[in-house]
């Protein structure tokens, strides 16, 4: 077997090498030999609105009243969130909160406590 390195997006072990690309026949990523030092697309970090970084586990703060679809109240400001997961997707925080269930937030209206 070549030694040619997995797929940065999906991780796939069957790359294969056309010229100076390296292609994956299952997600149909294509990157050059000199991006396999960096990471991934999907890595990126999740920053709150004032820049920090988030990460699994933390609490954050609501920092603007949140309208809740499918519901008639709102998730006020200063609601704290405890124990959040980051996702992929433009709702990138996976949550629980207490009179409302489970649900997902966008780290842009929320300040990590």
């Amino acid at each position: 077997m070549s030694s040619l390195p997995p797929c940065p997006k999906c991780q796939s072990i069957y790359t294969y090498e056309d010229a100076e690309v390296l292609i994956c026949p299952e997600c149909a990523h294509e990157w050059s030999a000199t991006e396999t030092d960096q990471p991934a697309e999907g890595n990126a970090a999740v920053k709150d609105a004032f820049g920090n970084t988030l990460q699994d586990g933390d609490t954050v703060t609501v920092i603007k009243d949140l309208k809740v679809k499918g519901s008639s109240s709102a998730l006020k400001v200063g609601t704290r969130v405890k124990n959040i997961r980051l996702c992929e997707g433009d709702h990138n925080i996976d949550c629980r909160i207490e009179g409302f269930g489970a649900m997902q937030l966008k780290s842009e209206f929320v300040k990590k406590a």
